[in-house]
């Protein structure tokens, strides 16, 4: 599986009633050792309390395991760290940690969340776990349940808190709430209907159906995480016209025989690639906004936007802590959009200043190539994305 792309998608919901959610995942990819380590915990109860809790127990695992801590001892240097409620004598926060080194086999430690679901390209795989009791003190031990998953391409890990297979608890269809039964069906339902279905995706759709679950009142915070062993998704972006009018024919020629999806962010960049692949382009008018110039279309060509405008924009939605779910969708969302379901992206950069930009450029708008860096930037360390720059 040397050519994986591990995607990380994830998705969450506060308690009905809440502003802030109990539950926190955080994940880091350790670039000099090529792994990836994740973490998602859930805090007692929910609001600000649960987030500090969920914050701090996220917090020390990812850097303990992130500096080689043994697992258990984290697990347990942790749970000694935690408070326990006096009323219900549990510990104030949850947690599921995934270890994920270079050769893409994974450690995983659970404490009390719901048990991870280790799903093929053929179905669901159940996971064997080794049951490691920790001392507490005081003659009081707890159970972490420790397991070890060589995934392949097209594997998907999903983990989530109990907001999601308790969601329904209650209710006339599901009394007892809709357990983990519930949810590995529908994940398998899912994956069946769309085998590629992206890990965001998969995590939105779950957190979304435990939401309907609840009447859309949610009933606890509610959290999913899915991992996804892909082959990569490649994309092209071309932007800028290059600064040689003689290089046209070879920037033309780069972008026709990219093999993936292709994308141009410009209106001068557009006419050049048209005139250079033989093409024509045309305004589509269908998606208006106030902001952002619409989108063209090139026959053949799988998104084409204005240039600078739209790409500010896109590193806008990049940049916040999820993308906007917007009335009407428009240019910059659809590009954001395009980037975050590809894997492998290229940005194919012309670096002449064209009459636009020698208008804008002392003012606060940014240039091009600024953008793009940050936009690399955003991906890379945001979103794991592998970028690459050919400039022209």
């Amino acid at each position: 599986m040397d050519n994986a792309f591990i995607e990380i998608g994830t998705e969450s919901k506060c308690k009905f009633g809440q502003m802030v959610s109990g539950d926190t995942f955080l994940f880091r990819k350790i670039k000099e050792e090529g792994r990836i380590v994740a973490v998602l915990s859930d805090g007692l109860g929910s609001g600000i309390k649960a987030s500090v809790l969920s914050t701090l127990t996220s917090t020390m695992a990812l850097k303990y395991i992130e500096n080689h801590m043994d697992i258990e001892k984290a697990a347990s240097v942790i749970m000694r760290t935690l408070p326990v409620c006096k009323d219900r004598r549990i510990s104030y926060a949850t947690f599921t940690i995934i270890d994920i080194s270079s050769n893409n086999e994974v450690d995983v430690v659970e404490y009390d969340n719901p048990s991870l679901l280790h799903f093929s390209e053929s179905g669901f795989i159940p996971v064997e776990k080794e049951v490691i009791r920790i001392n507490k003190g005081k003659r009081k031990t707890e159970k972490i349940y420790i397991s070890k998953i060589k995934p392949s391409c097209g594997d998907r890990l999903i983990f989530y808190s109990d907001g999601v297979n308790q969601s329904g608890m209650g209710r006339n269809a599901t009394p007892l709430g809709w357990g983990i039964d519930g949810v590995r069906d529908y994940v398998s339902l899912q994956i069946e209907k769309e085998k590629d279905l992206s890990a965001r995706m998969l995590a939105k759709m779950l957190v979304e159906k435990a939401n309907d679950n609840d009447g859309y009142r949610c009933g606890d915070d509610t959290t999913c995480s899915v991992i996804y062993f892909r082959k990569p998704r490649q994309l092209m972006i071309a932007s800028g016209p290059p600064v040689e009018q003689t290089s046209d024919y070879e920037y033309g020629m780069l972008f026709r025989e990219f093999r993936g999806t292709r994308v141009i962010c410009g209106g001068t960049t557009a006419k050049i690639l048209a005139r250079e692949l033989g093409k024509s382009v045309h305004v589509d008018l269908r998606d208006m906004s106030h902001e952002i110039p619409p989108v063209s279309i090139i026959d053949g060509i799988n998104l084409v936007t204005e240039g600078i405008i739209t790409m500010t924009k896109a590193l806008e939605y990049l940049g916040a802590s999820k993308l906007p779910e917007l009335s009407r969708t428009n240019a910059a969302l659809t590009l954001a959009n395009t980037l975050l379901d590809h894997d492998e992206i290229t940005f194919l950069i012309g670096t002449k200043l064209n009459d636009a930009n020698q208008m804008i450029r002392n003012s606060s708008v940014e240039t091009r190539h600024t953008i793009v860096r940050k936009l690399a930037s955003i991906l890379e360390n945001n979103y794991l994305k592998h970028v690459s720059m050919i400039i022209k």
